[in-house]
């Protein structure tokens, strides 16, 4: 018998416990914050998910894109799940001279969530009088950086500059301002080594370029804004179509 191949929410929910090993799934499962165990239930009933369970989950939580990814980003980025994880971070601040920190909130997009401290003492004031709520991702505050977002989509690689000389979050929901930018071979190579620990077909991806010229990984999506691309939304849709297509008979012949 044919694989089921399910194209919207409406029609998984429909057939949920029906669902049979080597159905699959196509595009982003919409969820409510607390449901990605229903991606670990189709995995794990071998249900193909494209783009997988693991991309889907890392796309939607800035915390566990950290514990995921933590070796791709900036020294000293921690993912904060408690009070005990935010003395141990605190400890290894004061040890290392980190001053300002930022704290990204988790599920937070288009620069919302992202806050800056003067002090690790300070977010650990807030979390304690309840201010702050956990989980949530801290690294050290590094000024004249270069924002860098990164589009892979099948044959597409582009990226741009985001910049706004008024603000430290660049994004361009924040008011930044987008132009090309030409990656190096290593940050090319960075990028894939990113969406292969984290099993995504296609990603837009944040780097975060410091004055001595590291690249570092700040954050990764399965998808984002085109505002500052070059792609279109028509060509956009069309190769996201063909990666899907492409990974759906890779996945068949394993």
């Amino acid at each position: 018998m044919a694989p089921r191949i399910i194209l919207d929410n409406k029609t998984l929910l429909a057939q949920y416990d029906e669902l049979s090993p080597g159905d699959c799934v196509i595009g982003r499962i919409r969820l409510r914050p607390q449901e990605e165990h229903i991606l670990l239930d189709l995995e794990s009933r071998k249900i193909i998910l494209i783009p997988s369970g693991l991309s889907q989950v890392c796309s939607r939580s800035k915390v566990f894109q950290t514990k995921l990814l933590h070796q791709f980003m900036m020294p000293y980025t921690r993912a904060v799940y408690d009070l005990h994880d935010l003395r141990e971070v605190i400890t290894l601040y004061g040890r290392e001279k980190v001053e300002q920190v930022v704290c990204k909130l988790d599920r937070a997009n288009g620069g919302k969530g992202i806050l800056l401290f003067q002090s690790i003492e300070d977010i650990y004031n807030q979390a304690v009088l309840g201010t702050l709520q956990f989980p949530f991702v801290l690294q050290p505050y590094l000024d004249k950086c270069i924002d860098i977002r990164v589009v892979m989509l099948g044959r597409i690689t582009e990226a741009y500059r985001r910049h706004n000389p008024d603000n430290f979050r660049h994004n361009l929901h924040c008011g930044g301002k987008g132009t090309p930018y030409k990656l190096t071979g290593e940050q090319i190579t960075l990028c894939r080594d990113i969406m292969k620990r984290a099993d995504f077909p296609y990603a837009h991806i944040d780097l975060l370029i410091t004055p001595s010229k590291e690249s570092w990984l700040t954050e990764i999506n399965l998808r984002g804004g085109l505002r500052g691309a070059a792609i279109s939304q028509k060509d956009y849709l069309e190769q996201t179509a063909l990666v899907h297509e492409q990974e759906f008979q890779r996945k068949l012949k394993k």
